[in-house]
């Protein structure tokens, strides 16, 4: 059987429900935040750039990278 509730029960029942999703909305807030997802990304790069897969693709762009330059440093002398 449905039992009738009161309106000071269903305001109570709205309040505890708006307080919630306050909580919830201030969470979602601080864990989205442009600075905190930087620092998460940060950590993370730093934590791969450790390891050695890491250590190899950060060798791998820095002689790609060397290589790049020089060949553009060549070009610009030969084109003078």
């Amino acid at each position: 059987m449905a039992t009738q509730r009161d309106a000071s029960e269903i305001r109570a029942e709205v309040e505890q429900a708006r307080d919630q999703l306050a909580i919830t909305v201030d969470q979602l807030a601080e864990r989205l935040a442009p600075k905190r997802l930087v620092d998460d990304v940060k950590t993370t790069l730093k934590q791969k750039a450790l390891t050695p897969q890491g250590k190899a693709v950060l060798g791998g762009a820095g002689l790609l990278l060397s290589v790049l330059m020089i060949r553009n440093l060549r070009r610009s002398r030969r084109d003078r």
